[in-house]
């Protein structure tokens, strides 16, 4: 019984522990590298956006509803994100073939990486399912030209999500926030 109540009290420590990590973890800390290719089937990597501000945002599936308005949104908002000397990556599971089809009808004119091993969705935390089903969470980074986030959304209004990662940005590079 005492060796079972010590493994218990571990798991809840351990679980607890994980918890908070996860809660705070994020910013301050190096963003994980990945190698992925996008739409175009070209290979995009962490450095390819050093110097420069980055949107990174994981999305559970192409042509879904959320997953398509989000996309449109950053879409419509790209040039204003680019005038913040930023750019926009989405992620998800779905395979290059998939993201070309999502990113052809939709005119998206930035990259969508395709994380078919899950590599990426694993090194951020955003890997979710249930049963057989995994996905990536809808969740967004902002890493700042030296590869750092500096701000992580883990809870997503793809209705709004655009406008606030602007307003943020821009906080950011005042130093409003730190």
């Amino acid at each position: 019984m005492n060796t079972l109540f010590k493994h218990l009290l571990l798991s809840v420590l351990v679980a607890f522990s994980f918890a908070a990590t996860a809660e705070t973890g994020w910013v301050g800390a190096l963003a994980p590298d990945f190698k992925l290719q996008d739409q175009n089937e070209e290979w995009k990597s962490l450095e390819d956006y050093k110097g420069q501000w980055l949107v990174l945002y994981f999305y559970p599936k192409d042509d879904t509803p959320g997953c398509t308005t989000e996309a449109k949104n950053f879409r419509d908002g790209y040039q204003t994100i680019r005038d913040l000397n930023a750019d926009v990556v989405g992620i998800s599971l779905d395979d290059v073939e998939s993201h070309k089809s999502f990113a052809d009808i939709y005119k998206l004119p930035f990259s969508i990486l395709a994380d078919v091993n899950k590599e990426a969705s694993t090194a951020y935390d955003v890997l979710g399912g249930f049963g057989p089903v995994e996905y990536a969470k809808r969740q967004t980074f902002i890493i700042d030209p030296a590869g750092n986030i500096v701000y992580h959304y883990d809870d997503v209004d793809p209705d709004t999500h655009m406008t606030d990662v602007v307003a943020r940005l821009k906080e950011l590079q005042a130093g409003l926030i730190e």
